[in-house]
């Protein structure tokens, strides 16, 4: 594997002292957060992860416009949008090339008290999914414990933030391998279809390719977001909405997908088996790889 990357974001966020300097290198296998700031206390952050094909960094500004949504929810100040794209394109290009890369880009709220958040951009050479892109993926289905209208009733609890809480996340998917299988689809607890811990889900069914609406405490996938360009532009008809749990059942199609991963047919779902809608699947991620705006 490459060297990673690493780079601080200086003139980070609206409404805090100037800086000079806007970003600058520095050394990844070095200490540089300290202990006290509150990613690491409480997880309190947010972050986005990019993908980078070739050098191109894929769906970049939307990616930017998330994570200045998140920052919104958590009541973190605005990041300057302009300075952070210009410090991830900067870590992408003084990394060794790579076919795929990812660049992950955090904003903490710093060390408690301060007021003072810290942010970062670090870039890695990302893991491979061509195998689950043409094999597919097994999945299990698993409740949240919420009901599909919490970001309506409970906004504090923060459901459709990408923060750095990844606990949760990391938790079901041990469990899935408990189970025998190598993903999640989150479910409510009243029974709608939500979200993978990392991914969003798309169902195609009856010729149709339908996504969980978003009001629905889920994050705005933007992978998602450009499946559905796609799709549309080769004529398919997209919809969000609500997706009761059964109607995974029988699909004729159904895919996780991820900034790195792309599209991920699934193949199997709660030990039944899922057709892989092969020439639709290969056609998506054939696109989906060529962003890179």
């Amino acid at each position: 594997m490459s060297t990673p990357v690493l780079f601080f974001v200086d003139d980070l966020a609206e409404g805090l002292e100037p800086s000079a300097q806007r970003f600058h290198q520095a050394d990844p296998t070095a200490a540089q957060i300290n202990v006290l700031d509150l990613s690491v206390t409480r997880g309190d952050g947010i972050f986005e992860t990019a993908g980078v094909q070739h050098g191109s960094i894929m769906a970049l500004d939307a990616h930017l416009t998330r994570f200045a949504h998140s920052a919104a929810m958590l009541d973190l100040p605005q990041p300057r949008l302009e300075v952070w794209a210009a410090a991830i394109r900067a870590a992408v290009a003084a990394h060794e090339p790579a076919d795929m890369l990812s660049a992950k880009f955090i904003m903490t709220r710093g060390i408690e008290g301060t007021g003072v958040p810290v942010g970062w951009v670090y870039v890695f050479e990302g893991d491979e999914h061509d195998h689950e892109r043409e094999h597919g993926i097994s999945v299990v289905t698993l409740d949240r414990g919420y009901r599909h209208d919490v970001a309506q009733t409970s906004p504090w609890l923060l459901q459709g933030a990408k923060t750095l809480s990844y606990a949760v996340n990391k938790a079901v998917l041990r469990e899935a391998a408990r189970r025998g299988a190598e993903d999640v689809i989150f479910v409510s607890s009243d029974g709608f279809v939500l979200e993978g811990p990392t991914s969003s889900v798309i169902l195609l069914r009856d010729g149709r390719f339908s996504t969980p609406a978003l009001d629905q405490g889920i994050l705005a996938g933007t992978t998602q977001a450009d499946a559905f360009t796609i799709l549309e532009a080769q004529g398919h008809t997209v919809e969000y909405r609500q997706i009761r749990a059964d109607e995974l059942v029988g699909a004729d199609g159904l895919w996780l997908l991820s900034s790195t991963r792309c599209a991920a047919p699934v193949r199997e779902l709660d030990g039944a088996p899922v057709p892989i809608a092969r020439e639709i699947s290969d056609a998506l991620n054939t696109a989906l790889l060529a962003r890179t705006k």
